[in-house]
């Protein structure tokens, strides 16, 4: 069992909702914590609907992680870094991060239980065993993954306090008339399609996306994209609400999908952050190739 402090910097009315705000339990997680006993606020146990005042100090008994239902799965990886605390990689378009119904093997998480063995952070459970921070399935690129607490705890504080570099690009559909942006909306649950995100005011979290244009194709744009805030889906429905969904994106985009790119053209290329041990890291990835070959047909005017 491992323990985790926090010290509450602002008024809150949900002891969960501010776990979650952490960036190191979901809200559901944070919730059963409170339910078993687990949380603490200046030393007493907290209800899940517990209010938080500034200088509360939160107390959280993380229970070991059980036996994942995820079994090890020799799958290839593309590693591009990895030393005790953690590791990089660099994840293909269709694979997708952590078991869930309908993908129950096959993951990424799979392929790490393989590659680490135990050696992989319990902070998220048992289906996300070392997972900081998520891509879609559909998204390609640069996933950074923690192998003790330690490490995880250092790396989500990162996270939340918007120093974690993130950058992305994509291909968007029409011609995006400024050179650069900022997107600035809030993003919570749809109103009435519960597994899609959507920009709203109501039960939702601030998320800011920063755009740039890299080259233009009549009716597509390539853009570089860079996150202030890490939201689901926070690209997808930030750029659909401009007006310029990503292409390929069945979810958020146009009815009639680009169905030769295998869904969104978006690729997290680079990622940076402060170590555990101090040193500041960054990787870049290139661009894969189903991104370059549809750049390559767009500058061929084929599509």
């Amino acid at each position: 069992m491992s323990e985790l402090e926090f010290i509450c910097t602002e008024k809150c009315d949900r002891v969960d909702a501010f776990l979650a705000s952490t960036g190191q339990f979901t809200r559901s997680a944070a919730a059963k914590l409170c339910d078993d006993g687990r949380v603490s606020i200046n030393g007493k146990e907290a209800k899940k609907k517990s209010s938080l005042n500034v200088g509360d100090r939160i107390i959280v008994h993380v229970p070991a992680p059980v036996d994942s239902t995820a079994k090890p799965q020799e799958i290839p990886l593309n590693i591009v870094y990895e030393d005790d605390d953690l590791l990089v990689v660099n994840k293909p378009k269709g694979m997708v991060v952590h078991p869930a119904p309908g993908n129950a093997d096959g993951t990424l998480v799979n392929a790490l239980l393989a590659h680490c063995g135990d050696s992989l952070s319990g902070i998220n459970g048992v289906i996300r065993p070392g997972i900081v921070h998520r891509i879609d399935k559909d998204t390609s690129g640069l996933l950074i993954v923690a192998k003790n607490d330690r490490a995880h705890t250092h790396l989500a504080a990162q996270i939340k306090e918007h120093s974690f570099t993130r950058e992305y690009e994509a291909v968007v559909y029409g011609n995006v008339k400024e050179d650069e942006g900022i997107v600035d909306a809030p993003i919570g649950r749809h109103p009435t399609k519960r597994k899609q995100m959507a920009v709203t005011t109501k039960a939702s979290r601030n998320a800011v996306t920063h755009w740039r244009v890299v080259n233009r194709y009549g009716k597509f744009t390539h853009l570089a994209l860079r996150l202030e805030t890490g939201r689901t889906h926070q690209i997808r429905v930030h750029m659909s609400y401009i007006g310029h969904a990503v292409a390929g994106d069945s979810v958020y985009g146009p009815k009639k999908v680009i169905e030769r790119l295998g869904g969104q053209c978006l690729h997290a290329k680079k990622i940076g952050f402060i170590h555990p041990d101090g040193r500041y890291l960054e990787f870049d990835s290139p661009l894969p190739e189903y991104f370059t070959s549809f750049l390559k047909g767009l500058e061929n005017e084929k599509i």
